[in-house]
């Protein structure tokens, strides 16, 4: 019933309304939803209803902006108005068309329908942007790199990284032509490649791509320190100079690579290497504590410090000593030795050892040298007939070596080894002599204590046995009557036991 009152109502107030002034009906837009950029593209609108001998103008506009006319046409007598337009990127979004009455401001306008219309503009002219305040880029910062267009809309983006997809992690996010690298280390050094792509009705594809090396840096790595003696002779005063020449070396770290050396908090120099490591000559006087070094390296967002060294050099001194231990197999034999060597002082001393007074080099068949300078120099031999002789070592400057200082020698072969020490069977030998006399000592006291005791027992007895019988002498002579009382009664009393059996 509702309803129906609603279309009585409507037709009433249509009614009245005709009869007052003419109508416009609601114009159709027709024309395509998807089309290429600067392509000219023609739109229908049809105005159905209209009053009779008005010109209707019929206009092309963007939903929300009537004061840019995309085109129009004056229709006479409700022909379909065809507006043709060259087609932009600012062209995208809704269109409408609007209807009125050109000479007749009485009727009222009408509007169609939006028609969505998609502007596709074809890809163009890719570049990777490097997105940073800085040109380097050293490892643990953010990469940003921007995929920028001189031309194009409705793009779809790809990243490579030498030839290699860029995958989505925590440490890579892609958005929008954007590419984000947290953490970066040197891995992620390459070339970075940016592919934008674009579609037109699901046919044809347009793609561009742009590519850019971004290097990231590594940040230097603390420095190592060392120092080695350059010995000179004046041809002209026949006297030696000595110099110290400083390494500063980092195994890490992207050159180029700033050192600088300093002795205690003063500057000595500093030097742009392109490579990690770098030297400095230093005057020396040997024996003298002239300072302590310290290397600096930086390669633009890092600074990093060496130890400190002491700047002296004490040329080596006696007296060396040489000493070894051993290692003993399941037969207790000894299978492998170890000789130490030391001096007694020296920063820089060179360490040789010799058998049979042959140079016996790093390695060999038998033997390995390991050289732990300043302290001492280790040679491992193992047990065998190549390996017996007589083994000494020396000792020298390494910058010097016109004064070597010798140890003491010493004679190793299987058999010494394993054979006991003199002291060894003095102190066995002695130990065990100590235990018989000991045991003998115990034996004969123990014989003279029991022989002691037995004698004793043996006169105590012999007095007993003597008591016993003069006891017995006394017993039958005093009471040889009371023997005969007590015979007469057992007796009786065998013949009273023989009557009453009798009775019985």
């Amino acid at each position: 019933m509702f309803a129906s009152l609603f279309v009585v109502i409507l037709g009433l107030c249509f009614c009245s309304k005709q009869s007052s002034q003419s109508v416009l009906g609601r114009p159709e837009l027709r024309g395509p939803s998807e089309v290429l950029v600067r392509e000219v593209v023609e739109f229908q609108c049809e105005l159905k209803i209209y009053p009779e001998n008005e010109t209707i103008l019929l206009q092309l506009f963007k939903e929300g902006n009537r004061d840019k006319l995309l085109g129009e046409y004056s229709s006479l007598n409700g022909e379909v108005a065809i507006m043709p337009v060259v087609i932009k990127p600012f062209h995208e979004g809704n269109l409408e068309c609007v209807a009125k009455a050109q000479n007749n401001s009485k009727i009222e306008p009408t509007v169609s329908y939006t028609h969505y219309l998609k502007v596709v503009e074809p890809v163009k002219g890719a570049e990777v942007v490097f997105q940073s305040d800085s040109v380097d880029l050293f490892e643990g910062q953010t990469l940003e790199l921007h995929c920028q267009l001189t031309a194009g809309n409705h793009v779809s983006y790809k990243w490579l990284l030498n030839g290699q997809l860029v995958p989505q992690s925590p440490r890579h996010y892609a958005a929008n032509g954007n590419l984000f690298v947290y953490s970066t280390t040197s891995q992620d050094s390459g070339s970075y490649m940016c592919v934008a792509t674009n579609h037109f009705n699901k046919t044809n594809i347009f793609t561009s791509n742009s590519s850019d090396v971004i290097t990231v840096k590594d940040l230097v790595s603390i420095p190592n320190i060392s120092l080695t003696v350059i010995k000179v002779t004046s041809p002209l005063t026949d006297s030696d100079n000595y110099s110290a020449e400083v390494t500063c070396q980092s195994s890490k770290g992207t050159p180029p690579i700033i050192f600088s050396l300093y002795n205690g908090t003063e500057l000595f120099a500093n030097v742009r290497a392109e490579e990690r490591t770098t030297t400095f000559k230093v005057p020396l006087v040997l024996g003298q504590h002239l300072g302590w070094l310290q290397c600096q390296a930086e390669n633009g967002d890092r600074i990093e410090f060496s130890q400190r060294i002491p700047l002296e050099v004490v040329p080596v001194g006696g007296p060396v000593m040489m000493h070894y231990d051993y290692d003993i197999g399941e037969n207790y034999a000894v299978i492998g030795l170890r000789f130490y060597c030391e001096a007694a002082k020296g920063s820089l001393p060179r360490y040789q050892w010799f058998l049979n007074k042959t140079l016996l080099h790093d390695r060999g068949s038998f033997y390995y040298v390991v050289n732990k300078p300043p302290e001492q120099s280790i040679l491992l031999l193992s047990v065998g007939r190549s390996s017996a002789g007589t083994y000494h070592c020396e000792v020298s400057d390494s910058f010097d070596n016109i004064t070597a200082i010798t140890s003491n020698r010493l004679y190793l072969d299987k058999e010494v080894l394993n054979r006991l020490p003199n002291l060894v069977v003095a102190v066995v030998f002695g130990c065990f002599t100590f235990l018989v006399v000991l045991v003998s000592i115990c034996c004969c006291v123990g014989a003279i204590f029991r022989r002691r005791q037995y004698g004793e027992k043996s006169m105590l007895s012999l007095e007993m046995k003597g008591i016993s019988a003069y006891k017995g002498e006394l017993d039958l002579s005093e009471y040889n009557e009371d023997a005969e009382i007590v015979n007469m009664a057992r007796g009786d009393a065998f013949d009273q036991a023989s009557q009453v059996s009798s009775d019985e």
